[in-house]
């Protein structure tokens, strides 16, 4: 063996040293995630809920809530100062001739004696509680009001009632004494925006059926995909004409609805009226983008039970955590440009964001997940491409119309960690929102910024929200 010189010596010690304490002698930088804010997917409309069946008359009143308790209800669903700043209303288009709890009254109860025969529509300028919250909403800013009917009314359809399916008299299949009704339910709905427009709010947005392939017991109409279809072709220029953009289908399943999809965007007549595909998530969820070029929306979902509960992460859908994972899936692997969850506010065991109960509310953990999302990613953002290193992690980010860029990190693990992310471009001050088991959309200092790069200091089982300006 050569013996060793001084300088060889003093090496070798030195890797020596540095391998009792545990670190590599040529240590190499953690990998690194990337945001690319110049890499854009889908376009955003917003998020949304919907207070239909005499939702919005509970939060108004009807349930006993008072006056200040109303204004801070509606301040948390709209204020984007610290509530969820929801920028979408869907309303329920009422077919009932009644105006019984948990039905939605129609604007037209009574057959005016046949599908040519002048209509004879009732507003009562109340709507069950919407035109109210619709004003509350537009005071915050909102714009983008969806109206969607569950049903026509019974007068209407081969059933004869507005429950338990059905299909509209007219359509390819039917034969009813009564006639044709497919342009008079077309007319219908179209009257059902003037009259809003009456009251000051602008219906942006028409939906003609919910859930098409299903019969409840409730408020419900059939349709296949043929048929939607062929009532797409009656009421697109009605609607055109009155400046609202038509949706279709709403299926119960974002599965299903790729078949509506599909024969929508396989007529050309059909595909150059509708603007937006719209799918509920509860018999498949999203997974996977809808077979369109269109608007896509994630319009209804919530997740079922019968026990109110608050908690942020007990392994349950109806965990704030469950319904952030819930909410990234469908932006991300779904590439919808809006998500509406079902109910904003209702009593009992509900699992609505919150609970109503007499002049008291109770505000849930999945309320705060959908307000780190809503808050903060505006109508008119864009989602743009994301690349995670560290796989405990679920990322997207958005660049908003003002500039602001937002990324939003669900941290799946159990311990808490640090993520790097290269930004591409000049990161700007970093503002983080922490949302967990103790904190609801709590800024905290967890995000620092150098140069175009960011990093996150994130709790275990998380959601943090960073907001670049």
């Amino acid at each position: 063996m050569r013996p060793l010189t001084r300088s060889s010596l003093a090496l070798a010690l030195t890797v020596a040293t540095t391998c009792s304490l545990g670190v590599p002698a040529h240590a190499q930088e953690a990998p690194r995630g990337r945001v690319d804010f110049r890499a854009n997917l889908q376009p955003i409309d917003g998020f949304g809920f919907s207070e239909a069946f005499q939702r919005a008359a509970v939060i108004h009143g009807l349930n006993g809530l008072s006056a200040p308790k109303q204004k801070e209800v509606v301040d948390l669903l709209f204020g984007r100062r610290a509530g969820a700043g929801a920028s979408i209303l869907r309303l329920g288009i009422g077919s009932s001739a009644d105006k019984v709890y948990d039905h939605m009254p129609s604007i037209e109860p009574a057959d005016p004696g046949g599908p040519t025969a002048p209509p004879k529509y009732v507003w009562d300028g109340d709507d069950g509680g919407q035109v109210w919250l619709a004003n509350q909403a537009r005071s915050y800013g909102v714009r983008r009001f969806y109206a969607d009917a569950w049903s026509a009314p019974g007068f209407m359809k081969t059933n004869g009632t507005d429950a338990n399916g059905g299909t509209l008299c007219g359509l390819q299949g039917t034969d009813c004494a009564s006639g044709d009704w497919r342009q008079a339910y077309a007319n219908y709905l179209v009257q059902y925006a003037r009259f809003y427009r009456r009251e000051g709010i602008r219906i942006t947005d028409l939906g003609f059926t919910n859930e098409p392939d299903i019969t409840v017991s409730y408020a419900s109409m059939n349709f296949t995909p043929a048929q939607a279809v062929e009532f797409v072709k009656v009421l697109g220029p009605v609607a055109k004409k009155a400046g609202l953009k038509l949706s279709c289908c709403d299926h119960t399943g974002w599965d299903g609805q790729q078949d509506y999809t599909r024969a929508i965007e396989a007529d050309p007549q059909a595909a150059r009226w509708v603007t937006t595909i719209t799918g509920h998530a509860y018999s498949s969820p999203v997974t996977s983008p809808q077979p369109t070029r269109k608007r896509t929306w994630m319009s209804e979902w919530g997740p079922g039970g019968s026990t109110w509960n608050e908690n942020w992460d007990d392994g349950t859908e109806y965990s704030g955590f469950a319904v952030a994972e819930n909410i990234h899936r469908t932006m991300t692997d779904g590439n919808a440009g809006a998500y509406v969850y079902w109910l904003a506010a209702s009593v009992g065991a509900t699992r609505a964001l919150i609970q109503l109960d007499g002049d008291a509310y109770h505000v849930s953990k999945r309320f705060w997940a959908f307000a780190a999302y809503s808050r903060f990613i505006r109508p008119g953002a864009t989602r743009v491409a994301v690349s995670a290193a560290d796989p405990a992690l679920e990322i997207s980010a958005y660049r908003n119309a003002d500039g602001t860029k937002v990324v939003e990190i669900l941290n799946t693990g159990t311990t808490a960690s640090t993520t790097d992310l290269a930004l591409g471009s000049p990161a700007g001050h970093a503002q983080a929102y922490l949302t967990d088991a103790g904190h609801s959309v709590a800024p905290v200092a967890a995000a620092r910024t150098h140069g175009r790069d960011l990093s996150a200091d994130l709790a275990p089982r998380s959601l943090t929200t960073v907001v670049l300006r």
